[in-house]
């Protein structure tokens, strides 16, 4: 790997691997192994791309950066910094953000089963948008708005029937998938149609516009560009029957990074795209340009990130492949077992030296698919080495685990030769914090003894005679 194809990543001439200005030798000796290595400069990079791309596309545009790819409290302050707006999934994210003092005003609010809970930290915090997914969600939204006295303003997410070719898993703009309200149906009626009606009826939501995602790894444009066509015409369909106007349009997100040798569109490619499409029809439709947004959040932060382990040992089988053990696995990166993700790995100190063999790099886990990256063609492997995985900034810290009760990796950032520690290593006094000890909460019989308890108490309190219970406090 002499020229690197990721941004921010160097290979000195010794073959020493340098990250954000940062030898990753020197940041795994002095931060210890698994290491997520995030490059702030490659962060901050990729938003001013999206925001340049898409505001020369369209008059009105937003760029929310999809918090469920990556999110720490440095790369709320990094967006909010960008001028970029946050798209979050749950309350927890909803909290994180706020942690970091990021502006709900700037927060659209997603996920197909939201509770009534979490729909009440949104309206009372203010977020900008709730997409609502579902019928019952729509009611439930109203419902609480109203109950707080308040108007909330919302999107309608649209399941526009389009197939992406990518994973079956991170497919997510399917007719029939469990995202979103349907734009086609029988009888001439369809669950978008119902519930665009019901929200301009509404006294107690603010309905502003419509939102579209068919998935997520996405190398090709054409699925985007019919999604964003299918929306539109919905939404023209709606203005000409309701009276409605269509304020604002969210894209989704989905675009591809280049884990190995995948060659996703430019930046530039897809909002340039997109504007054709959105123009195109809107002009057809006789309705105004809307304000659009996009929601990236893998093609920002993927190529900003690498994972620094250390090697165990090595193993070669009698008649199959070698396998390379390392310190991290399925825990730190769930992504290989859930979709069969593939990675580049090298030695980090030995990048450029000529491979000795293939090795099957695998993780520490009790799984036989706990693995890292397949047939990795490196040099002669020792024990305590340090190797490097790249492409490793979305979806790794974001759903790790504490499986076999193995604490999660550190955070670094990591810019112009600076590195600092964002989120610290989970010790295993985090892991037994959670556990309640004995006498520290009492049991509360909630079975069928349970009314025999309460009908032993009551007959007490009224005859004053006691009964040994056989209940267990």
């Amino acid at each position: 790997m002499p020229e690197s194809p990721y941004p921010g990543v160097v290979v000195d001439g010794g073959g020493r691997l340098i990250l954000g200005g940062c030898y990753a030798t020197d940041l795994a000796r002095h931060f210890g192994t698994p290491l997520y290595v995030v490059d702030e400069g490659v962060l901050r990079s990729r938003c001013r791309a999206y925001a340049g791309a898409f505001a020369a596309g369209f008059p009105q545009s937003r760029v929310a950066y999809a918090a469920k790819a990556f999110l720490t409290a440095d790369m709320c302050r990094l967006v909010e910094a960008e001028g970029l707006w946050l798209d979050v999934n749950s309350a927890g994210e909803i909290a994180m953000a706020l942690s970091a003092g990021f502006p709900p005003a700037r927060m659209l609010f997603h996920g197909n089963n939201k509770t009534p809970a979490e729909v009440r930290l949104a309206i009372e915090s203010r977020v900008a948008r709730i997409i609502v997914d579902s019928l019952w969600e729509l009611e439930l939204v109203a419902r609480l708005a109203a109950q707080a006295g308040r108007t909330a303003h919302i999107l309608l997410r649209l399941a526009p029937g389009v197939r992406a070719d990518t994973h079956a898993y991170v497919q997510t703009g399917l007719a029939d998938g469990k995202f979103g309200l349907a734009i086609a149906g029988k009888n001439g009626t369809c669950a978008a149609e119902v519930a665009a009606a019901m929200a301009i009826a509404s006294p107690h939501l603010r309905f502003y516009g419509v939102h579209v995602h068919v998935g997520s790894q996405l190398l090709d444009l054409r699925p985007l560009r019919e999604a964003a066509r299918r929306a539109v015409r919905f939404a023209a369909s709606i203005s000409e029957r309701c009276g409605w106007r269509l304020e604002e349009l969210d894209l989704g997100g989905g675009l591809g990074s280049p884990y190995t040798s995948e060659t996703p569109p430019a930046i530039t490619a897809l909002a340039a795209a997109l504007a054709r499409v959105v123009k195109a029809e809107c002009r057809a439709a006789g309705i105004p340009l809307p304000a659009v947004l996009v929601e990236p959040g893998r093609s920002i932060v993927a190529e900003a990130g690498t994972t620094l382990y250390t090697v165990g040992g090595t193993k070669v089988t009698p008649h199959g492949p070698a396998f390379l053990s390392v310190n991290g696995g399925m825990g730190d990166n769930p992504r290989v077992a859930l979709y069969g993700a593939r990675y580049r790995v090298v030695v980090a100190d030995r990048v450029t030296a000529p491979p000795a063999r293939a090795y099957h790099v695998v993780g520490r886990y009790c799984e036989s698919g706990d693995a890292i990256a397949f047939d990795c063609p490196l040099p002669q492997v020792r024990a305590g080495d340090i190797l490097a995985v790249f492409a490793t900034g979305a979806y790794h810290h974001a759903m790790a685990s504490t499986y076999n009760l193995v604490p999660r990796p550190a955070i670094v950032v990591v810019d112009n030769g600076w590195a600092r520690l964002s989120v610290r290593r989970e010790s295993l006094d985090d892991l037994l914090r959670r556990e309640v000890g004995p006498g520290e909460a009492q049991a509360v019989c909630l079975g069928p003894a349970g009314a025999h308890a309460g009908a032993v108490a009551a007959e007490v309190a009224a005859t004053g005679e006691e009964e040994t219970s056989s209940l267990v406090h």
